[in-house]
């Protein structure tokens, strides 16, 4: 006698079972499936797939403002994730308070399901990412809708050569580091001329291996969670290499080669999610309360 599946997976089937034929397949990647749905689907929250290739199940919303954080251009409807992710938010604002910093502006998660978005991002895709501006500035309790058309400046020269002294401060390491050491956090991405900089004053200390250079980022930083136990479809990317990054891979960043933009060549089909976003995207919508 065959065993009943685990409620998890029976949900899924069941989902794709009441799908025609020719949509149980891999969903392409089309931005704009994604960018349509306005509400979440029902359901246990599962991140599925990569953050760059992906879909959020069971997503959750952030709150508008929170002990210690404002969401900001919360009009693009981008503030759902997975559980961790809201946990993430709370944790670090949470320090960050304690601390003596101003409230955090946290900017994109996700979208209610996940999935590629038409602009801003190429990840963002599981609720596993979460966006907080390094803008240490007082920020006054408004409405949400006051927090929409947003300057906030850059943390970097120019040039990129290093950060703007003017700006930068001992402060903007020390929530980095918080972010960092927050739990699951597999890594916090910053712009290069910030990794430099802390490099140049932590330069051996542990924490610095999840601090990652990568293009823009120069005011804000992208943390990024591993999988949760609860999903199983996740999927990881490679850790951090060893070391504390303050090498020759962080002087790549100002050769001609990384300056280089990469031209981009023709457009190709959109690819395929992962199996499970087709019932995702098709899956109704969790009610409003």
């Amino acid at each position: 006698m065959l065993r009943p599946a685990p409620w998890r997976l029976a949900t899924a089937l069941a989902a794709l079972v009441a799908l025609p034929a020719a949509a149980v397949e891999a969903p392409l990647a089309r931005a704009s499936d994604w960018a349509a749905l306005s509400r979440p689907s029902q359901g246990p929250a599962r991140a599925i797939g990569g953050t760059g290739l992906g879909c959020l199940a069971g997503g959750v919303a952030l709150p508008a403002e929170g002990p210690g954080w404002q969401a900001v251009r919360v009009s693009r409807n981008r503030h759902w994730g997975h559980p961790a992710a809201i946990a993430l938010v709370e944790h670090v604002s949470g320090r960050a308070r304690a601390a003596g910093f101003p409230d955090l502006w946290i900017g994109d998660i996700a979208q209610p399901r996940g999935g590629p978005m038409p602009w801003g991002h190429a990840s963002h895709q599981t609720g596993l990412d979460v966006d907080i501006w390094l803008d240490l500035r007082p920020k006054p309790r408004v409405p949400a809708a006051q927090r929409e058309d947003l300057t906030i400046p850059s943390l970097v020269l120019p040039d990129e050569s290093g950060v703007d002294p003017a700006r930068w401060t001992p402060r903007h390491a020390q929530l980095i580091r918080i972010a960092t050491e927050a739990p699951g956090v597999d890594r916090v991405l910053v712009n290069h001329a910030i990794k430099r900089r802390l490099c140049a004053d932590h330069r051996g200390e542990a924490w610095l291996r999840r601090v990652r250079p990568w293009r823009g980022h120069d005011s804000h930083m992208h943390i990024r969670l591993r999988c949760p136990e609860d999903s199983p479809e996740c999927r990881d990317i490679a850790p951090p290499p060893p070391g504390d990054g303050c090498d020759a891979s962080l002087d790549w960043w100002l050769t001609p080669d990384a300056r280089r933009r990469p031209v981009p060549g023709p457009p190709g089909p959109p690819p395929r999610l992962p199996l499970a976003c087709a019932a995702v995207l098709r899956a109704p919508d969790l009610p409003t309360r």
